[in-house]
């Protein structure tokens, strides 16, 4: 006899404290994702799934809704997030040997609009009661951790900043020996084939074409992921800073969101390095808006991006908009062309589709691999000469009613072993594409992870 799924979820004291939720971030196991110091954190693993291939969507959106079906959900917030919640990272592609898995825990707290909750998820017949839940938290949060815990509401949250009012985040300490090495490919060798890249674009066999590349980073004295996390929730505030099973990182770029029946997207594509506005006349935002903007090559980039992701959405929905021009978002590192799109989603074979079930129809877009997508795909396998692994993979959660917010896992590394990260970076290949502008633009993106680490770029 199978035990029932169970989940308890109540109000947790803690609106008053300045730190959010990333006050948290407080193991090194931990699950996460936040934004703006609200979002989720989990605790520990009741159980898992994880596939390959090509279904590997549909196969973790049958499991979940399995599981979810008859489970007894007690939930006193009621809101997207609470109640059922697992924690996702899925391969980039369907030829990846690299298993995209969904993972339940059994705590997670919640912030959304100053609103705290907590959830306790368990496949046991043990009663759940707030008592229990909150003893349970505390466990995780008191053993084993590697930060201070939490404070009370209304304290300080440890050593983290707090984040709001542009308050001034401290620098990270260079970590002592640490070093950084060529992944699957040499820089040269990255530019040769970002070369050829170009050449195929002009045959007219794709229009974009997205090339990754991998460097691995050697931190002697050990990889706290723990401090990795509250490092890009509090420096890249604008973006989702996800923790998932020793991928960790700070994407910008939100696949899809799904509240009930309203989705929302946001889609990247052009890029420019702040550094790159020193010395400039005028402000910094003027040179973004004359480089950025003004660029045929990144605005032809973008444009591909948004029919993209806009073509594969239109099944789905009955209504959709988007920026009718793209806005620059401004990050510590660089500036992106973005834009934003919302659409009210329509049912099919009737019901409303789940974030899972509109992430397999939506990956990959052409801002993480290119288009025709078929065509991109296998330039990539040939060029890039690595697995990518999660990287450029869905990332974040759903819940029991097929709400989730899936970001792609960009900005990021995956743990390897306590002293080694593998850390990923990509640029969109256009015709126009210059090999050692987008070898620039990978170590502006690879910024955010090597100075979480105390890594000097």
């Amino acid at each position: 006899m199978t035990s029932t799924f169970r989940t308890l979820t109540v109000p947790l004291d803690g609106n008053a404290s300045a730190g959010g939720l990333p006050q948290f971030l407080v193991r090194d196991d931990v699950l996460c994702w936040t934004r703006r110091e609200a979002g989720l954190v989990g605790f520990g693993e009741i159980t898992r799934f994880t596939a390959t291939g090509p279904e590997r969507f549909l196969e973790a959106d049958i499991w979940w809704r399995h599981l979810v079906l008859e489970a007894d959900i007690t939930d006193s917030v009621v809101l997207p997030g609470t109640g059922p919640v697992a924690f996702g990272s899925f391969a980039f592609s369907k030829k990846s040997a690299h298993e995209s898995r969904l993972i339940v825990p059994e705590i997670v707290v919640g912030v959304r609009d100053g609103q705290y909750w907590l959830t306790q998820l368990t496949l046991d017949d043990g009663e759940l009661t707030r008592e229990g839940a909150l003893a349970a938290l505390d466990r995780w949060l008191s053993g084993g951790s590697t930060a201070p815990a939490p404070a009370a509401a209304g304290g300080t949250p440890g050593e983290v900043p707090a984040p709001a009012g542009g308050a001034v985040v401290r620098p990270v300490p260079l970590a002592a020996g640490a070093t950084m090495h060529t992944g699957s490919l040499s820089e040269e060798d990255w530019m040769a084939a970002v070369t050829a890249g170009v050449a195929e674009i002009r045959t007219g066999a794709l229009e974009k074409l997205v090339l990754a590349r991998d460097i691995v980073a050697t931190v002697p004295s050990g990889v706290n992921a723990a401090k990795v996390l509250r490092e890009l929730a509090v420096r890249y505030r604008e973006c989702w800073t996800y923790g998932v099973d020793g991928l960790v990182g700070a994407t910008p770029e939100m696949l899809i969101q799904v509240e009930g029946r309203t989705a929302q997207a946001r889609v990247l594509a052009g890029t420019l390095d702040r550094r790159d506005a020193h010395g400039e006349d005028g402000l910094p935002m003027e040179y973004a808006e004359r480089v950025l903007a003004g660029s045929e090559k990144q605005r032809h980039e973008h444009e591909i991006a948004i029919q993209s992701l806009t073509s594969q959405l239109a099944p789905f929905s009955e209504a959709m908009n988007a920026h009718d021009e793209p806005f620059i978002l401004e990050l510590p590192n660089v500036w992106h062309l973005a834009s934003d799109v919302k659409a009210e989603l329509t049912e099919v074979e009737g019901h409303v589709p789940t974030s899972l079930a509109l992430i397999n129809a939506l990956h990959p877009t052409a801002a993480v691999c290119g288009t025709p997508t078929e065509v991109a795909g296998a330039l990539i396998r040939k060029l890039e000469h690595l697995d990518r692994g999660p990287y450029a993979g869905p990332v974040g959660w759903l819940d029991a009613a097929g709400n989730g917010e899936w970001g792609i896992a960009l900005r990021g590394a995956v743990i390897e072993d306590p002293h080694t990260l593998r850390l990923y970076a990509g640029c969109g290949i256009v015709d126009g594409s210059l090999p050692e502008a987008e070898l620039a633009e990978t170590w502006a993106k690879f910024r955010p992870m090597l100075e979480s680490l105390g890594i000097a770029n």
